[in-house]
């Protein structure tokens, strides 16, 4: 059997695979090799549609699949292939008003973004596609970008890039097993022979699981049939001088393009079908699946009636064939904890769209050891052991029959739920809780009083949920609330080199014992990687305390800076906890305590391990709402009892549930930002304001050089919250925030403050503009809204309620 060496192997020759073998080659790496078990193209890739578009409701998703688009010419030029390139931009449809509130947001968040993209009137629409029946819509979206490419003629064209910088291609190689090497890199077995390589790449597209099963990893990865037809000819296309522009109809559920003298049009229906749910048949190549057009044609009997013309002409062909995805319908990307220098980059159901962008990320976390941007809705890593086979097998449906239907930022999806619950779980839905799912964990949103129906309208507007939410806010700002924090991410840090370790992956001072401190963490690039806090329960134990949502994001960087021999990190998922926050906090909690909680004896960021009631805790003077207040970490065997205790003591302390929603308000009343709202790789301890807890004196820590070169320099942008004069909607996140006519900053996340009566938004703008009273404009749905600057909390500026 041969032996050769590679530097990475890629396994997959559809449109990802080729864009990471020509992104690795760009970035200067020769010796990289791209294997393939049949000819290229022959999974997904060359049936595709081959629509691609920038619409996207996460902004760095947007931003990638622009640069994918841009990139097309690029490697025209390159290749001398053709990519077969139609840009004929793309057109949105809405039938009803929540329909119209998505497009309105999508073009506010297209300003920041550069993308040219405008509302337009129905005739206009009919007149880019004459194919539209305007009585059934109410508005329509026209962009720029986008159209459709020849699926073949760009995967060869990434490839022949590729080959002209260096890479090589082996069709018609099977990988029958992937071992690791002591040492470093990995022995990639194949039906030719082993190559011996550094990194390898799963890029095998409907094949994808069963190549993580070659290294023990269970990808949450599962492929649907998708249908799409083509008509033929259709008259009212003849003579045009240009093709219609692509249309997505959300109401219908289709999407419709131009092929030739007809159309290509596709739905995603309700009830899809899995395709091969146990294994990917070997021997599956440039094949499609029977038609199955008695059961979709209701759906596209839809479309017919919306563009009418189809329905008058006949059916040229039909194209069933599978394709990929991932639980939420987003790619997975990235490096695996515990797998060194083992890459996916899989479940890339919009590959013309997106692929360009996947193989510039994956090419420099590789070569450069971090991705250059934010991609956490693209991370691998966003799924946990949550994410079991029965769990992708319920949720991959549920989103692809959803995938032109509207996502409102109020809605929850039922599908596989609940799966992960806290021993509390039943008590609080007996006590109104709605729930939401953070990382496959049921947690509370707001609760339902007893004359009140626990469920919520989907709506990009102010909900029925709104005076409820302003309840549980007052109850917190003048009397005493209790929130379940289990929904956390928890981490338990212990061994004797357990402070030098913790000193040098996290910026800030590390807590002395019985102290808690406030801890970015960063890169090397000295951009946020997490806004953390460590409870020092001894020299040698810490309690580390996170967004519950980035769990194994910061499990794999912790693995990631390679722990000493006597360090010992580990996920405490399984602590249950609550915050008990308000006025009335202390007197609740020392109902239940042995020790003194006066504000001389216990302060704030003070740690002690302790009893409350029967319940053995981890005790601190710590909270995220502004008020007094405590957060108690238990296990699971005591969190029923410690709960039915605290609601015993505050009963007549006039204590209240309070949920999701209504931490988000107060937390921006006190300008207080969030992990993965507000705070994310994309920004630095400067612009975030997070270098306050920076202790720029220490020896070293990850990210220094760059965090002080930011210091020297001073940041671009900065972080700020807005008072904004907004009607019956606040801001979802990534609006474009305007000044003078030119968007200059966007929106990060943003609630109603109801203790203080202001709609407020939180986001970034230019350092020279970061200033107390500075007007800027906010597009909510439609409307310019006037944005006010305040540099100081609205709630409380002084802090003397949080320190009690």
């Amino acid at each position: 059997m041969t032996r050769r060496v590679a530097r990475a192997v890629i396994i997959g020759g559809g449109v990802v695979g080729a864009s990471v073998l020509y992104h690795l080659a760009k970035a200067g790496w020769k010796d990289v090799l791209l294997v393939e078990k049949s000819e290229l193209t022959s999974g997904s890739t060359w049936h595709a549609a081959g629509g691609m578009h920038t619409f996207n409701g996460e902004a760095n998703i947007s931003r990638l699949q622009k640069y994918t688009i841009d990139l097309y010419r690029e490697i025209e030029a390159l290749s001398g292939q053709s990519c077969g390139l139609h840009p004929n931009g793309g057109l949105m449809l809405a039938a009803n008003q929540g329909e119209l509130d998505s497009l309105r947001l999508i073009c506010s968040r297209a300003r920041y973004l550069g993308m040219e993209t405008r509302m337009i009137s129905l005739e206009e629409a009919v007149q880019f596609n004459p194919l539209i029946d305007p009585q059934n819509f109410i508005g329509a979206l026209w962009r720029a970008d986008g159209g459709h490419c020849d699926p073949s003629g760009t995967t060869q064209a990434y490839v022949k890039a590729a080959r002209q910088l260096g890479a090589t291609v082996e069709r018609f190689t099977r990988v029958t097993a992937l071992t690791q090497r002591r040492g470093a890199g990995w022995e990639v077995v194949t039906d030719k022979g082993v190559i011996q390589t550094e990194h390898v790449v799963n890029c095998a597209g409907l094949w994808a699981r069963e190549v993580g099963h070659l290294v023990g990893l269970e990808l949450p990865v599962l492929a649907m049939e998708h249908h799409y037809l083509l008509t033929e000819d259709i008259p009212e296309l003849a003579g045009r001088s240009r093709e219609i522009v692509n249309t997505t109809d959300y109401a219908g559920e289709i999407y419709l393009r131009q092929e030739r003298g007809g159309a290509l049009i596709g739905t995603y229906e309700p009830n899809g079908l899995v395709w091969a749910p146990l294994k990917t048949p070997e021997d599956f190549a440039m094949q499609l699946l029977p038609d199955d057009f008695e059961r979709l044609a209701p759906y596209f009997e839809v479309g017919f009636k919306h563009f009418p013309a189809l329905g008058r002409v006949g059916i040229r062909k039909a194209i069933n064939g599978p394709f990929t995805f991932a639980p939420d319908g987003n790619p997975l990307v990235g490096p695996v904890r515990g797998l060194p220098n083992f890459w996916v980059a899989c479940a890339v159901m919009a590959g013309f769209s997106q692929g360009g962008g996947i193989g510039l990320v994956l090419s420099r976390w590789m070569t450069q050891g971090d991705p250059g941007q934010d991609i956490l809705s693209m991370d691998v890593s966003r799924f946990g052991a949550f994410a079991t086979p029965k769990y992708t097998s319920i949720k991959v449906p549920e989103n692809y029959s959803r995938r032109f239907r509207l996502a409102y930022p109020n809605e929850e999806l039922p599908a596989a739920r609940p799966v992960r619950r806290s021993p509390i779980y039943d008590k609080l839905l007996a006590a109104g809780a709605v729930m939401g799912a953070n990382f496959g964990l049921e947690h509370a949103l707001w609760f339902a009083p007893k004359d009140v129906e626990p469920r919520e309208t989907p709506t990009y507007r102010r909900s029925e949920a709104f005076d409820i939410v302003r309840a549980e806010c007052r109850a917190v700002r003048e009397r005493v609330g209790l929130y379940e924090t289990s929904n956390y991410g928890k981490y338990e840090v212990t061994g004797h080199g357990a402070r030098a370790w913790l000193d040098r992956v996290f910026a800030s001072r590390i807590p002395r014992p019985g102290r808690l401190g406030l801890a970015p963490m960063l890169n090397e690039a000295g951009r946020i990687m997490g806004d953390l806090s460590i409870a020092c329960l001894a020299e040698d134990r810490y309690l580390i305390i996170g967004s519950g949502f980035a769990e194994e994001f910061h499990l794999r960087w912790f693995w990631a800076t390679q722990p000493p021999a006597d360090v010992f990190v580990r996920s405490a998922a399984t602590l249950t906890g609550f915050s008990i926050a308000g006025p009335q906090a202390r007197a609740l909690l020392q109902r239940l305590v042995r020790i003194d909680l006066s504000r001389e004896a216990f302060k704030l960021f003070d740690v002690r391990e302790t009893a409350v009631g029967f319940a053995p805790v981890i005790f601190t003077r710590a909270g995220f709402t502004g008020e007094l207040g405590y957060e108690v970490w238990t296990t699971p065997d005591y969190c029923v009892t410690l709960y039915d205790e605290l609601l015993e003591a505050g009963s007549d302390l006039g204590l209240a549930h309070f949920g999701g929603r209504a931490l988000s308000s107060l937390r921006l009343e006190k300008n207080y930002g969030s992990f993965n709202k507000d705070f994310r790789p994309d920004y630095t301890p400067g612009e975030t304001g997070l270098d306050r807890f920076v202790d720029f004196g220490k020896a070293d820590f990850t990210g220094k050089a760059a965090a002080a070169a930011e210091r020297a320099a001073g940041p671009s942008r900065r972080f700020v919250v807005m008072e904004v004069a907004a009607q019956d909607a606040d801001v979802v996140g990534y609006e474009s925030i305007m000044k003078d006519g030119k968007a200059v900053g966007y929106v990060t996340s943003g609630a109603f403050g109801h203790c203080v009566g202001k709609s407020l938004a939180a986001g970034y703008v230019p350092t020279a503009l970061a200033r107390e009273g500075e007007i800027f404009s906010i597009d909510i749905l439609g409307e310019e809204c006037r944005a006010v600057v305040r540099l100081m909390p609205l709630y409380d500026p002084a802090g003397i309620e949080l320190r009690g």
